[in-house]
C-alpha cells in the first residue's frame, strides 16, 4: 500500500511519493507540481480548486477563498455563494484535489498519508488538519512538522554525526523555527517557535498599502474585484524586487490612470517591523535550545516567502553565514513529507530515522491570583510542561486549597505562555472534590502526559482519599466533533467537482474571462472572438481539435497576459 506526503500550505499545496529509490513530485492535473490553495464554489454547487479557483479570486471574490489554513483549529466560518464552510471543510477540498491527483499518477486508491503542519500549530490546528484528512477518505497517523520534513529532504539524517542545524520556514501565511540535530540515527527536535499569522502575504499587505497611498486611493472605495487586481499586481512587483531595485506601475484600474513608481528601498524599510517579528522567534529557539547562532553547523530557508532579497540578507547577517537553500523552497516540505511516507511504508531503500519531536507550547493549568484584589486579572498560569519539551512526556505539579471548608478543586487545563490564564487557550476543566479541612491542608496531584501525536492526557488524585480523575483532550476549541466530521463528508460528496481531463480547458477559460475584464472595447472584442473559437473547438469533443485550439488559444493569452514590468 502507498502512503503519500502532502504539503497542505496556505498559499501553495504540493504532494510527493518515495517510489523508486527515490522522491517523485505529483503533478496535478494541469501537470503543475504545485496546486494553489484556492477554493470556488459556483451557483450549480460545482466546486473547483487550484489555478483555476484563484483566477476566479478577482472575478468572482464572493464564492471565492484563500488563505483558510489561518484559520484552521478556530470555529471561524467562510461564506461561499450562500453556503457556510469551516477551514477544515475548505483544507479537505484541496486534499482531495491533491488525492485524486496521486492516484490518477499511481493508478492505486490512496487510504493514507503523511501531512505536513507548521511547527508552531496547537493541539487544534494539528486535530483539525487530520479532520480534513479523515473527510476525503485519508487516515494521518502521523503528521509532520514542516521543518522537520525540509530537513529531511535536505538528507541532514546523512550528515556527520551530531549535525546541528536551524530551518527557517516562512510560507505564505505562517513562519517557523525549528533548531534539530542529528546524532546515532536520530533527527532530534531541541526547540521550536514561530508565528501562526506571519507570512509571505502580510509582506505583500505591506506594499498594497503602499501603493494605494502613493495613489492616494482609498481601500474602501475599491470593489472586491478590483481589490484582488491590486494584489495580484503587487506580487509581480514583490517578485521583481528580487532582481530590481525600483518598479514602475503602469494604470491597471479603470478609474485611477496614475503611474507608481515603487522602490526596494522603500519596500525594505516598511518591511523592518515584519523582519523584527522574523528575529524575535529565532532568539526564542536558540535561548529554549540554549545554544548561539555560532554553534549552528547550518542554517536551511523554506518556504517560498524565503525568496525575498532582504530577507536573506536578514538572516545572513544574524548568523554570519550565507543560509542554504538549495531545494526549490515551494516543494520542499511535500519532498521531506513523502520521505517519510517511504519511512513508514519500510522501503528498504531508506535508513531507518528516528524523529523525536517537542511540544510547541507549554501546558499548566489555572492557579489561585492572591494578589488580585478587584478581579480584573484572574487566575494565573502554572505551566506543568513546558514548551520545547521533547516528547513523549509525562510531568506533574502538586497543588493545595486555598480557603477553609473548601470541598471542590476546579482543574482549569490551558496552553499558551501567558502569565495570566485569561490570555491564554483553555483546553478544559476537571471538577475534583476534596474533604474539608483548613486551607493548604488538602492537596492534589496533576499529570499532563502528552504524546508524539499531541494527544494530552490529565490525571488528578486527591493525596488524602487516594480518589482519581482522568481526562483526554480530543475536542479542543474549533475542533469538529465525530456527528461534525460525518455531516462534513458528507456535504463533501454533494459538491460537483468538474472532471479531470478538463481542467486545463477550464482553466484558461478562467484565465480569458480575467483577462476580458481587465481590457476595454477593441481588445475585449479580440478576446471575445478568442474565447468563442476555442469553446466552439470544445464542443466538438474532438481530442485532436480540442488540442490544436488549445494551443493556439494559450499562445493568443499569452499576447494580453504579459505584465507590465
Amino acid at each position: 500500500m502507498t502512503i503519500v506526503g502532502m504539503d497542505l500550505g496556505t498559499t501553495n499545496s504540493a504532494c510527493a511519493v518515495w517510489k523508486d529509490g527515490e522522491v517523485q513530485m505529483i503533478p496535478n492535473r494541469l501537470g503543475e507540481m504545485l496546486t494553489p490553495s484556492v477554493v470556488h464554489i459556483d451557483g450549480d454547487n460545482n466546486a473547483s480548486v487550484g489555478k483555476t479557483a484563484r483566477e476566479k479570486l478577482i472575478l468572482q471574490p464572493d464564492s471565492t477563498t484563500a488563505l483558510f489554513k489561518r484559520y484552521m483549529g478556530t470555529e471561524r466560518k467562510i461564506r461561499l455563494n450562500k453556503q457556510q464552510f469551516t477551514a477544515p471543510e475548505l483544507s479537505a477540498f484541496v486534499l482531495r484535489s491533491l488525492k485524486e491527483d496521486a492516484e490518477t499518477y499511481l493508478g492505486e486508491t490512496l487510504t493514507e498519508a503523511v501531512v505536513s503542519v507548521p511547527a508552531y500549530f496547537s493541539d487544534a490546528q494539528r486535530k483539525a488538519t487530520i479532520q480534513a484528512a479523515d473527510m476525503v477518505g485519508l487516515s494521518v497517523e502521523r503528521l509532520i512538522n514542516e521543518p522537520t520534513a525540509a530537513a529531511m529532504a535536505y538528507g541532514l539524517q546523512d550528515k556527520p554525526e551530531h549535525t546541528r542545524f536551524m530551518v527557517i520556514d516562512l510560507g505564505g501565511g505562517t513562519f517557523d523555527v525549528s533548531i534539530m540535530e542529528y546524532f546515532d540515527g536520530v533527527l532530534e527536535v531541541h526547540a521550536s517557535a514561530g508565528d501562526n499569522f506571519l507570512g509571505g502575504e502580510d509582506f505583500l499587505e505591506v506594499l498594497v498599502q503602499k501603493y494605494l497611498s502613493t495613489l492616494n486611493i482609498n481601500k474602501k472605495s475599491l470593489s472586491n474585484a478590483e481589490l484582488n487586481k491590486v494584489y495580484q499586481q503587487l506580487e509581480l512587483v514583490k517578485r521583481k524586487f528580487n532582481s530590481a531595485d525600483q518598479v514602475v506601475v503602469e494604470p491597471f484600474l479603470a478609474s485611477h490612470e496614475a503611474t507608481a513608481t515603487m522602490s526596494f528601498a522603500d519596500f525594505e524599510q516598511l518591511s523592518l517591523p515584519l523582519l523584527q517579528r522574523i528575529q524575535r522567534p529565532v532568539e526564542t529557539a536558540l535561548r529554549d535550545a540554549g545554544l548561539t547562532p555560532t554553534d549552528l553547523d547550518d542554517v536551511l530557508l523554506v518556504g517560498g516567502a524565503t525568496r525575498m532579497k532582504f530577507l536573506r540578507s536578514t538572516v545572513a547577517k544574524m548568523f554570519r553565514r550565507m543560509p542554504s537553500a538549495n531545494l526549490d523552497p515551494d516543494l520542499v516540505i511535500a519532498m521531506g513529507a513523502a520521505i517519510q511516507a517511504g519511512l513508514k511504508s519500510r522501503d528498504a531503500a531508506l535508513d531507518d530515522v528516528v524523529l523525536t519531536d517537542v511540544c510547541p507550547y507549554s501546558l499548566g493549568i489555572g492557579v489561585h491570583n492572591e494578589n488580585d484584589k478587584t478581579g480584573s486579572q484572574g487566575a494565573l498560569y502554572d505551566p506543568i510542561i513546558e514548551r520545547n519539551t521533547i516528547v513523549p512526556v509525562s510531568r506533574e505539579g502538586t497543588y493545595y486549597t486555598v480557603a477553609d471548608n473548601q470541598t471542590e478543586v476546579n482543574v482549569d487545563i490551558y496552553q499558551g505562555e501567558s502569565r495570566l490564564v485569561q490570555n491564554n487557550i483553555k483546553l478544559g476543566i476537571l471538577k475534583v472534590s476534596v474533604p474539608k479541612g483548613k486551607a493548604h491542608e488538602q492537596s492534589i496531584v496533576v499529570r499532563f502526559s502528552y504524546d508524539i501525536n499531541g494527544l494530552l492526557e490529565v490525571d488528578v488524585e486527591v493525596v488524602s482519599t487516594g480518589e482519581k480523575l482522568n481526562m483526554v483532550i480530543q475536542n479542543a476549541p474549533g475542533s469538529l466533533t465525530d456527528a461534525e466530521i460525518a455531516g462534513s463528508r458528507e456535504k463533501l460528496l454533494a459538491m460537483k467537482f468538474h472532471p479531470r481531463d478538463q481542467e486545463i480547458n477550464r482553466e484558461l477559460i478562467a484565465r480569458a474571462e480575467r483577462l476580458y475584464e481587465g481590457r476595454l472595447s477593441g481588445e475585449r472584442e479580440i478576446l471575445r472572438h478568442f474565447l468563442a473559437d476555442f469553446e466552439a473547438a470544445i464542443e466538438t469533443q474532438d481530442e485532436k481539435t480540442i488540442e490544436t485550439a488549445r494551443t493556439e488559444f494559450i499562445a493568443q493569452l499569452e499576447q494580453f497576459d504579459r505584465p507590465f514590468f
